[in-house]
């Protein structure tokens, strides 16, 4: 069974930067999708970045140009890379792996961007 661990998050000034990861424990086999999702306080999860199997990735607009996934299958760990943050990407992000139809996630890491 996949486990997975956030890592990373924290307080953050407007315009800094910040990596989370998120290792994967368990087999990587069969591993269709990886993403990042967020959910901010009162509001609904949603996917900020997902990448395939063949390194195809998607972006919600908002985070287009300043976040970048990524990831090292020989450390079956998973980045994601944000920077020129904006008080609007607080949030609690979380770390999602679609594998053989089967969702797993994260317990998820706190990102504030806050003066």
């Amino acid at each position: 069974q996949v486990r997975l661990q956030e890592s990373g998050g924290g307080l953050v000034q407007p315009g800094g930067s910040l990596r989370l990861s998120c290792v994967v424990s368990g087999s990587i086999l069969g591993i269709n999708v990886m993403g990042w999702y967020r959910q901010a306080p009162g509001k609904q999860r949603e996917m900020v970045t997902i990448i395939t199997g063949n390194d195809d990735t998607t972006y919600r607009p908002s985070v287009k140009g300043r976040f970048t996934i990524s990831r090292d299958n020989a450390k079956k760990t998973m980045y994601l890379q944000m920077t020129s943050l904006e008080p609007e990407d607080t949030a609690v992000y979380y770390c999602n792996v679609l594998q053989r139809g089967l969702d797993y996630w994260g317990k998820g890491t706190l990102v504030t961007v806050s003066s």
